[in-house]
């Protein structure tokens, strides 16, 4: 028999968590990491939750550890947690073997839990770029010894330079903001330590149950809120369904909840771990249909589903070192292939003759429009669809006629075998910049196909491109992650 939600579902989560106060407030921001485990201030949400009054029990609020926290923190015990995490989580295993000469045997299970979402906290943030700098270094040794074994590679390597590399590997770029820098953080709404099953936190395992899924939030530098929440349906008729949008509707406007001052609630009903507005829309319950943030001289719109980098201050010195490779002027056209918002393309539009972006989400590419429209940028055209579908018509209508600069941000997965390859096949394509947040991953395999040697059996028969720089740029504090932007030309 399916279960129903209780009347008032959400009461319980501002009793128990109280997250939306934690996420709403400009000055504190939301910090987190990128490996399913996002936080809130901590200083916000236990102050005004009121979980603790002793400080004392936190103890980075003394020990200066990374700005975390869990809403956990006032149900879980020492001992219990901790061993959920390990058990879910073997991958973490090694890890934490390789940081146990860090640790003590007293230390608190926060502490330890803190262990496995920001490894790094226990290091200072100049340590931290070190750590990430030797890691960017290793990866592009790796990619390095790759192509030289390779049969007739000759020429894909440039000479050697620095750092035992061959490419210019520049110094890390640290992150203007080391704590609070999050814009975006998802919250699971799952069974909580202490068994309820509407605990709003992060949870470390895969476990689903109930109508409750998933709270997101986006804020800006402007102090505007955006919460979308993830439903699933289950066996509940329309009737019950909009039963329990207008009970949300009312928490956030006539109850507790109006505290928060959102600026927009949206309402999701998924029944998949990961659902797009084109496979469920997302309804807007009350407030603003988008929020908007200040970027390099813009104004960028942002709907519920469009990428938007989550550390701002950090994309802002992405987004200028992507330009400053680039190598943009007014005899190029750029194709910013994966553009999100389109921001990239956007702030680099004035240098460029034209601005070509392609997205698979619509609303992103929606936002791109309007956000050329209200910036008077008359030079940048969106398409929103597949890369690997629409890339080789734009570069067919081109016809090698005007030189190109390709930028590309693809997500963890990496490009499309037909976008590597319609990249390499375009003669009119001499600079590449590829912006990878997880270059030892799938974009390893987009690296050797750019610069392998021409291979018809993998239908790369353009001429291969060149590894020449690399600049790692810091958007994520306390993890091991980083982005790693590279260029490559021919």
């Amino acid at each position: 028999m399916t279960s129903r939600p209780q009347r008032h579902p959400l009461a319980f989560w501002f009793v128990t968590a109280r997250p939306w106060e934690a996420l709403v407030t400009p000055k504190e921001g939301v910090v987190g990491i990128k490996r399913r485990v996002l936080m809130p201030n901590p200083r916000l949400l236990l102050s005004r939750v009121g979980f603790f009054s002793n400080p004392g029990l936190l103890p980075w609020y003394t020990a200066k550890p990374p700005d975390f926290s869990q809403s956990f923190l006032g149900r879980a015990h020492e001992g219990n947690f901790t061993g959920v995490i390990v058990k879910k989580h073997p991958r973490q295993q090694k890890y934490q073997k390789k940081q146990r000469h860090f640790r003590s045997l007293h230390d608190s299970w926060q502490e330890r839990l803190a262990d496995v979402v920001t490894p790094l906290w226990r290091l200072s943030y100049e340590e931290q770029l070190k750590v990430k700098f030797e890691a960017q270094k290793k990866i592009l040794r790796r990619l390095e010894s790759y192509l030289q074994v390779l049969h007739g590679v000759r020429g894909t390597v440039a000479a050697p330079h620095s750092e035992g590399l061959h490419c210019h590997l520049h110094p890390i770029i640290p992150s203007p903001v080391v704590n609070g820098y999050r814009n975006k953080s998802t919250f699971s709404v799952n069974q909580g330590p202490d068994g309820n099953p509407k605990t709003v936190g992060y949870y470390l395992g895969t476990w689903r149950g109930g109508h409750w899924r998933e709270l997101t939030v986006r804020t800006n530098s402007q102090g505007h809120t955006m919460a979308i929440i993830t439903f699933h349906p289950q066996g509940l008729s329309q009737e019950e369904l909009c039963a329990q949008k207008v009970t949300l509707k009312d928490f956030f406007t006539q109850g507790p909840g109006a505290v928060c001052e959102l600026t927009s609630l949206y309402f999701q009903e998924s029944t998949m771990t990961r659902c797009s507005h084109q496979q469920s829309p997302y309804q807007l319950l009350f407030g603003e249909p988008h929020i908007f943030e200040d970027l390099l001289g813009l104004k960028i719109r942002i709907s519920p589903d469009a990428f938007f980098q989550i550390n701002t201050a950090g994309a802002e010195l992405l987004y200028q070192t992507i330009g400053e490779l680039s190598g943009v002027n007014s005899n190029t056209i750029l194709l910013d292939i994966c553009c999100g918002t389109g921001v990239i393309g956007l702030s680099l539009a004035q240098r460029a003759s034209q601005v070509l972006g392609i997205e698979l989400v619509e609303q992103a590419v929606d936002d791109a429009r309007w956000t050329a429209a209200f910036n008077g940028v008359t030079n940048c055209e969106f398409h929103a669809g597949r890369a690997e579908k629409i890339l080789p018509q734009l570069l067919k209508a081109q016809k090698d006629e005007k030189l190109t600069v390709a930028v590309v941000n693809p997500a963890r997965a990496g490009l499309h075998r037909q976008v590597v390859q319609a990249i390499r096949n375009c003669k009119a394509i001499h600079t590449l910049v590829f912006v990878s947040c997880k270059p030892h991953g799938e974009s390893m395999r987009n690296f050797i196909e750019l610069c392998c040697p021409p291979n018809s059996a993998k239908k790369l028969l353009g001429e291969p491109f060149v590894l020449r720089q690399a600049v790692p740029v810091d958007l994520f504090p306390h993890t091991p992650h980083c982005e790693l932007v590279l260029l490559f030309t021919r």
